[in-house]
């Protein structure tokens, strides 16, 4: 292996590089140009290493990026991961990684060009959190190239020990505590909604607040997992945001939730009105045969979009409940414009998490983190506390604190 000065013409200008040469693991010889002497020299002591190790792959041997994307995208569909789940990978290869470092190979990626590209994200007001899931989904390509042969070292996950706690700590810090009446509907505008609920939007709304299921599994909830006599409802599947049916977001997910006694008599009672999915067979009088199958399906019998759900159930039940905002629009009596307060289906999730953590003296269960955990179906005890541990009743009461600072000093 050798580093040696370059100097070539190109259209009557001279120009001056340096050339690192050397051997591959399988006997061919290989160059690679610098600009700089000193990339020659750590590019030729870090491939002698590899070679020497046996895992040097070199440039022309391995793949770009973008070849890497395709490759990874392919080896997801074979693991029959849903189609929405596809398509934001395909959003992540086709938007922010391929246009900004598609055409570069695997070996050229380094921490300084990957700290740029992270740079260039931001400059292109792009989210902090749409950032981290392209690196996340980067770090990914990566390490399948690696199990192919095309790559040796996953330069995406080597930075994540490169200072991201701290700029972590900082996201967090920025991103701050769902705070209740604010993320977190409170039990007075809770109780307001369940008394707005109107229509096949009151059994939809009331199971998400006293079960906390996600928009994702109350769509794609089926009436066989649903059992009145022990008052409970099996999570087994959940709808993704094409409609399609699929198996629960985690191990995790697959769960019992139980569910009280005022819910279930909504149930029951909605259950005898509510909408038959097609069979597409015809019984001896030639009428359709329909059966009941989803929970909360719309009108056809088929899943129910998201955006129904909040446009015309979540958000016109605020309304009427009163559970409002001022926005900055004016009306024509020169008064602020009215929203609905919480925007999102997770609010109501959020609500069902704080009822569970809240002690019986407050008005909730006084679940324990685990069986806070369990009903909501995380796949970590770790999400649970990052996202509520400060609902939590406090032990380190002040009075007991003096209590026992005064046994200390007595």
């Amino acid at each position: 292996m050798s580093v040696r000065p370059r100097t070539w013409t190109t259209k009557g200008v001279e120009h001056h590089g340096w050339v690192a040469d050397y051997v591959d693991g399988n006997g061919n010889r290989q160059r690679k140009q610098f600009k700089l002497k000193r990339d020659a020299m750590a590019f030729e002591k870090r491939a002698a290493t590899e070679v020497a190790d046996g895992v040097h792959i070199a440039a022309g041997d391995s793949i770009t990026v973008q070849q890497a994307g395709e490759d990874w995208i392919k080896a997801k569909q074979r693991a029959g991961r849903e189609q929405a789940t596809i398509a934001q990978y395909r959003q992540h290869l086709d938007l922010h990684i391929n246009p900004a470092i598609g055409h570069v190979k695997l070996p050229a990626l380094t921490p300084v060009l990957l700290s740029k590209f992270e740079d260039e994200l931001h400059d292109a007001g792009r989210s902090t959190a749409m950032i981290k899931k392209v690196m996340v989904s980067l770090g990914s390509i990566i390490a399948n190239a690696q199990k192919r042969g095309h790559a040796v070292r996953n330069v995406v996950r080597d930075m994540r020990g490169l200072g991201n706690g701290a700029d972590a700590r900082a996201e967090k810090r920025a991103r701050g505590k769902l705070r209740v009446g604010t993320d977190i509907p409170t039990p007075d505008e809770v109780k307001a909604i369940l008394g707005a609920l109107r229509g096949h939007w009151r059994p939809l709304l009331m199971t998400a607040i006293f079960t906390g299921m996600r928009a994702s599994e109350l769509r794609g909830l089926a009436w066989a997992d649903v059992d009145f006599a022990k008052g409970q409802a099996h999570v087994r599947q959940r709808a993704d945001r094409y409609n399609a049916i699929g198996r629960p977001k985690s191990e995790a997910g697959d769960r019992v939730v139980p569910l009280p006694a005022p819910l279930v008599n909504v149930l029951r009672e909605w259950r005898l009105v509510c909408p038959k999915k097609d069979t597409g067979k015809r019984d001896a009088n030639g009428e359709p045969v329909k059966v009941l199958d989803l929970v909360f399906p719309n009108g056809q019998g088929k899943v129910e979009s998201l955006g129904n759900i909040i446009n015309r159930g979540l958000v016109p039940t605020q309304m009427r409940a009163g559970v409002t905002v001022e926005t900055a629009e004016i009306d024509e009596d020169g008064k602020p414009v009215l929203a609905a307060k919480y925007t999102g289906m997770h609010a109501l999730r959020h609500f069902n998490a704080s009822w569970l953590i809240n002690s019986v003296k407050a008005g909730g269960l006084g679940l324990s983190p685990k069986e806070v955990q369990e009903r909501l179906g995380h796949s970590s005890i770790v999400i649970t506390m990052n996202t509520y541990s400060h609902l939590f009743e406090r032990l380190d009461d002040g009075s007991e604190m003096s209590a026992a600072a005064a046994a200390l000093l007595g």
